[in-house]
């Protein structure tokens, strides 16, 4: 049996009461793990160069992200850290495992008080060393995404984890994430180092419904993590490669079936050739997607000091 990762991100629009009403939906759906994103607008960095991006030679260099707009997008959704606790008491009270995004270093402690057990580390932090030794020390259940990491950050993260309860998920950080940019192969990949093995899935949902999710699960990933909402589409951010309750209900029933009913399935949902082509390969070099998601978000948040010193994830 194979389990959904809940993704609630920033579909809450900072409404505690839309925060409620999702996680009621994600326990009628039959899921186990629901998540939240710590995201605080007071730890987003600005770093002028995305304020214009870089275009060169009629390509991107540097993705446009300007600070002030998106500072402000993000204290409109802000939510009280008090919210984290009421949150971890609200999953346990419908007995569903409460799991958390950190994106730096400075709220491991906080995330730690208020209850949570379940830790999940994006993908921009897989290489983050620093970041990674607190996980372990603090976290019963650690899992983390490998988008945009390099091989060498995975194996290293790896042997950082050694000896915790841990898990990979394999991810592509383009968004959304077409299909012949998939690669369910890296799953096999990913094996070589981690006990579980997982795939966060960010496919438009309007063009793709959940086949890259139904593929992974057929393919062998032991978790899949989704975005969910409740909402419209366009009524959040990361509505678009969001799922309903109904496509929700759907992936979490899938992934009760054996790995051999899995496969049978699929064909009801998948063709053979989108199949084919969502597999992909086992090992590659970052696109230039990727390499540029990568630059931006990497140090999108950080840890600030009261003197302002800023410390990324990867500094000790």
């Amino acid at each position: 049996m194979s389990e959904v990762i809940v993704e609630l991100c920033q579909n809450h629009n900072g409404d505690k009461e839309i925060l409620n009403k999702m996680i009621h939906a994600a326990k009628d759906a039959g899921v186990k793990f629901v998540k939240m994103q710590c995201i605080r607008s007071h730890e987003l960095t600005h770093r002028k160069e995305f304020d214009e991006g870089i275009i060169y030679g009629g390509e991107a260099r540097m993705i446009k992200r300007p600070y002030a707009p998106e500072f402000e997008r993000l204290k409109s959704i802000d939510v009280p850290d008090d919210t984290y606790a009421w949150f971890v008491e609200k999953c346990k009270s419908l007995n569903l495992e409460p799991m958390i995004t950190a994106f730096t270093k400075a709220q491991i402690p906080m995330l730690k008080e208020a209850g949570f057990k379940n830790l999940k580390i994006a993908s921009y932090g897989c290489g983050s060393i620093p970041l990674l030794k607190m996980a372990k020390e603090n976290f019963d259940f650690i899992v983390v995404s490998t988008g945009a990491s390099y091989d060498s950050e995975i194996q290293a993260a790896t042997q950082v984890l050694q000896g915790s309860n841990h898990a990979l998920l394999h991810c592509v950080t383009i968004y959304p994430t077409p299909m012949q940019e998939v690669h369910l192969k890296r799953i096999d990949y990913l094996k070589n180092f981690a006990p579980i093995i997982g795939f966060s899935d960010h496919s438009l949902v309007e063009r793709d419904g959940i086949k890259a999710s139904l593929a992974a699960f057929a393919y062998g990933a032991e978790f899949i993590e989704r975005h969910f909402t409740i909402l419209e589409k366009d009524q959040s951010k990361d509505g678009p490669v969001s799922i309903n309750s109904e496509q929700l209900k759907t992936l979490v029933e899938f992934g009760r079936l054996s790995l051999e009913e899995r496969k049978t399935r699929l064909k009801e949902y998948v063709s053979d050739e989108e199949y084919k082509i969502m597999l992909g390969q086992q090992t590659r070099s970052l696109s230039h997607a990727e390499l540029l998601n990568r630059a931006y978000y990497r140090g999108r948040f950080a840890s600030k000091k009261e003197d302002g010193v800023v410390k990324y994830n990867w500094e000790e």
